[in-house]
């Protein structure tokens, strides 16, 4: 099988789009697009993220031990996506942040975000040709009016639905 047959299959599928952003050695932000996100365990509360291993924060992220993940609004969140998901040192350039709370390494981005989770990393496992990253969430700040950013075969979208839902149903796990 090839990557085209691997992005056709996990394109055509929805995804919630995040960024994850870190400090590197000198305290520099940085921060990279990610759509390869889980949660994990909910005692001790963890999430997954999937990060190329040629990314340049990994090795920030690494180092610092924590990271924060940030959920995308579709208000504002479609700008981050597409600045993050490139190459430049200036990403944070114009973009609202501040240091994190809980886990100060992590930038914390303010606007076009629905919420965010501030993480220390708790392990790092290699999978082919990406990282993931298991981080302990030890700060979660969520708005409840924003709606999430998705992003399908190149193209991004809200999920108004969401907006619209009452109370969302509870599944239980593992069954």
């Amino acid at each position: 099988m090839g990557p085209e047959a691997f992005r056709d299959f996990f394109g055509s599928v929805p995804a919630a789009v995040a960024v994850v952003t870190t400090a590197g050695p000198d305290g520099r932000p940085l921060g990279f697009t990610c759509t390869a996100f889980s949660a994990v365990s909910l005692d001790p509360p963890q999430l997954l993220v999937c990060v190329d291993e040629g990314s340049r924060t990994l090795p920030a992220v690494l180092g610092a031990e924590a990271f924060a993940l940030h959920l995308l609004d579709a208000e504002g969140g479609e700008e981050l996506a597409r600045t993050f998901a490139g190459r430049s040192d200036r990403k944070f350039d114009g973009a609202a942040w501040r240091r994190g709370d809980s886990v100060p390494a992590c930038p914390v981005l303010l606007d076009g975000v629905l919420g965010h989770a501030e993480c220390t990393l708790e392990r790092s496992l290699v999978a082919g040709d990406h990282r993931l990253l298991i981080g302990r969430m030890e700060r979660v700040l969520l708005r409840e009016e924003a709606r999430p950013l998705l992003y399908r075969r190149g193209a991004f979208a809200a999920w108004d639905s969401l907006s619209a839902a009452a109370a969302p149903a509870q599944i239980a796990a593992g069954t």
